[in-house]
């Protein structure tokens, strides 16, 4: 993984304030998730992102409850509480096309900190 699939808190949340296309996917566990989250990220547990990021662009929609990005889009970021994980489904993400997915290496842990949750 290199720099450019990494951003930061500052540029995450600069990127939430620009009310975009942002798609923040959580891929910790629903145990996890359901205890505290970064708003207005979706949860897709990292061991299901694969199949996801595979359906029909409705059938994400209607599970996930977004549009299903497109493959070009800049605003594709996943974490998870300290990091691995959101690495490990960015890679995914990438080997399916997604080549602008990104990383919050500072993850939920750093999250919950900078916010004082």
């Amino acid at each position: 993984m290199s720099a450019a699939d990494i951003i930061s808190y500052d540029d995450l949340k600069a990127l939430m304030a620009e009310r975009g296309g942002l798609l923040l996917v959580d891929v910790r566990t629903k145990e996890e998730f359901d205890k505290g989250r970064i708003p207005g990220s979706v949860n897709i547990p990292v061991d299901t992102v694969e199949s996801a990021f595979t359906l029909e662009p409705t059938a994400f929609q209607e599970k996930f409850g977004v549009p299903k990005p497109p493959l070009d889009t800049p605003e594709l970021v996943f974490h998870c509480q300290l990091g691995r994980r959101g690495a490990a489904a960015t890679d995914k993400a990438k080997s399916l096309g997604y080549l602008k997915a990104r990383n919050y290496f500072g993850a939920y842990k750093e999250w919950s900190e900078k916010e004082g949750k």
